[in-house]
């Protein structure tokens, strides 16, 4: 899960998005808020050695003043209509972010990036998340294209998308840092017509996993 990258302001005109998304019984999306900070933080801290293998950023995060900056820059994105970043609830419980990279209006996709605490892992609360974002990106932005972008020794991270129905498209050598050093990325690519053809075929995209 990478930090929003600032990008030119958008020409569209911006979308009014939910402050909650509830996903199903057990898992909700919530815009990520300033008061989020100490809680998001500390399920940061308490999952550090965890996280800190593939996510360089938990590194910087020494304070739930960083978790702030983070949300605060994650708002910035919502406003540019760039993006925006969610904390995961499972059963009323903090469990991990996710969000959109950025929104590009004029080629119409998007990318998808997440992270979850160890204990709320085997649970297929990510993919379940993970498909809700894909359908909204597909539905209320009306895009044609969904990227996720995983290391190639992130199994469990690359085993989302390839859930979902997501295709390999390539390998972007050593375009990740990690904390062993510079890995390769593995780019996974979904069209609105792959998911349409999986939701009318009772694949992936409609399967509780």
């Amino acid at each position: 899960m990478r930090e929003p990258v600032p990008r030119k302001r958008s020409a569209r005109l911006v979308t009014r998005h939910p402050a909650r998304i509830r996903v199903d019984e057990e898992i909700e999306l919530r815009t990520v808020r300033e008061q989020d900070a100490p809680a998001l933080f500390a399920l940061t801290d308490q999952n550090r050695e965890y996280l800190r293998r593939w996510l360089p950023w938990v590194d910087d995060t020494r304070s739930a003043g960083d978790t702030l900056a983070f949300i605060k820059s994650s708002q910035e994105q919502l406003r540019r209509n760039d993006g925006f970043q969610v904390s995961v609830w499972y059963r009323g419980q903090l469990a991990g972010v996710m969000g959109y990279h950025y929104w590009d209006w004029t080629n119409r996709k998007t990318e998808i990036g997440y992270w979850l605490a160890a204990p709320f892992q085997g649970k297929g609360i990510m993919t379940r998340a993970c498909r809700t974002l894909v359908d909204y990106a597909f539905g209320k932005l009306e895009f044609n294209r969904v990227e996720i972008r995983a290391a190639a020794g992130n199994d469990r991270s690359r085993a989302l998308p390839e859930r979902l129905g997501f295709r390999q498209e390539g390998v972007l050598r050593g375009a990740e840092r990690t904390a062993s050093g510079p890995a390769d990325q593995v780019v996974y690519g979904l069209l609105r017509s792959d998911w349409e053809a999986l939701r009318s075929g009772g694949g992936p995209a409609t399967r509780s996993l």
